[in-house]
């Protein structure tokens, strides 16, 4: 039988360590830098590397536009006093007498409560009969059903009140304090005061967003936009829906940050460095800050503009890379605006690499030492 020497085995087996650690990849957040510029057109790949400048960040500062359409701004006030089919109303008549005509005994007063103006127009009060309501406003009406009952009683009194129906009414959902069925009347018709009516927003003001449906048109705006453009605050139509949600644009934030996570939009822009901000800026002990990837679907047309070219087609896999270092690069990440669904990814620096296979080297000389005492043993 040979003898391996006491050399040789400790050669042999820190050969056959070396080998595991050069086939079993070390722990890491993701691919290194290098692995994502393989990846590239230029390298066969399927994704355009594109490093961030000031050209870049103007062709890609690309937000959402919201607005209302010219039919809705254009859209005149309603005659918020004007009742309508499907309207309810609500009658209270004050009688001069102890003994009247519609009051119970011992009252002067009958409150008629939820009268229904029909499909035809009408509504139906006792001893007054079927009454024309649609059309007039709340004081005509009240003049009408006063002369009706004025040959009936003595000095009738009436008050009407148009409430919630199905004619001239919005409904407001979502991030509101009250939601509900709102009828439009003299202080509520138009968008901001509706709201008001319903108890204001409930969401961060920031990344709120406001939906007007009117039958088949819909339009979306922000909230904070309602207050610094005025003719976005538009006259209500009967059956409008209002509703009220937050931006749900979110992104994604990996490798060598304070934290992994994917993240809502806080503000209606948001820049490269206040996307990192989020998860508390990279990390300080790994992270290469040459080394700042976005990686994102890019429409054709932008993509053209970006990469200077005209023939591409359809959504394209573009990587954009910061490098935190240059002499303008913070400023470049502060102009670089993160959109929805993108992925922020950190790698680490080639330090972190080399030390970790350092470490996993140094920690198995002892499975190395123990081998060659194996072998001098035997």
């Amino acid at each position: 039988m040979t003898t391996i020497s006491k050399r040789g085995a400790r050669i042999a087996s820190f050969v056959l360590v070396a080998t595991l650690v050069a086939s079993c990849g070390l722990p890491r957040s993701g691919p290194s830098k290098k692995e994502i510029f393989a990846g590239s057109v230029q390298n066969e790949g399927d994704a355009f590397i594109v490093s961030v400048n000031s050209r870049v960040t103007r062709a890609t500062a690309v937000q959402p536009v919201l607005g209302f359409s010219q039919s809705f701004l254009n859209a005149g006030v309603v005659g918020s006093d004007t009742i309508n089919p499907g309207d309810t109303l609500g009658l209270l008549i004050y009688e001069n007498v102890d003994d009247g005509l519609l009051a119970a005994a011992g009252a002067n007063a009958t409150a008629l409560d939820e009268v229904q103006v029909d499909g035809q127009g009408f509504i139906f009060v006792p001893y007054a009969g079927r009454i024309m309501a649609a059309g007039n406003t709340p004081e005509g009406l009240r003049r009408i059903i006063t002369n009706k009952l004025d040959t009936q009683t003595p000095d009738p009194q009436v008050i009407v009140r148009r409430l919630a129906g199905d004619g001239s009414t919005v409904s407001l959902v979502g991030g509101v304090g009250s939601q509900g069925l709102y009828a439009i009347e003299r202080p509520t018709r138009t968008l901001s005061s509706m709201i008001a009516r319903a108890g204001g927003i409930a969401l961060p003001p920031e990344v709120a967003q406001i939906t007007v449906i009117r039958g088949s048109h819909r339009c979306t705006i922000w909230f904070e936009d309602l207050y610094t453009n005025p003719e976005f605050d538009i006259a209500l139509r009967g059956g409008d829906r209002i509703l009220i949600e937050q931006d749900s644009r979110a992104f994604t934030v990996l490798g060598s940050t304070g934290a992994q996570n994917r993240l809502e939009f806080e503000t209606q822009t948001l820049s490269a460095i206040e996307a990192l901000a989020q998860v508390g800026g990279l990390n300080a002990n790994i992270a290469d800050p040459t080394g700042v990837f976005v990686f994102r679907n890019e429409p054709a047309e932008i993509a053209n503009q970006v990469l200077g070219r005209t023939d591409l087609q359809g959504q394209q896999r573009v990587v954009y890379v910061l490098d935190l270092t240059e002499p303008n690069g913070m400023f470049e990440a502060r102009d670089f605006v993160i959109r929805d669904d993108d992925t922020v990814y950190v790698t680490e620096a080639p330090f972190v690499t080399w030390s970790k296979t350092i470490s996993t080297l140094t920690g198995s000389l002892g499975t190395v030492s123990a081998l060659a005492n194996i072998a001098d043993n035997n």
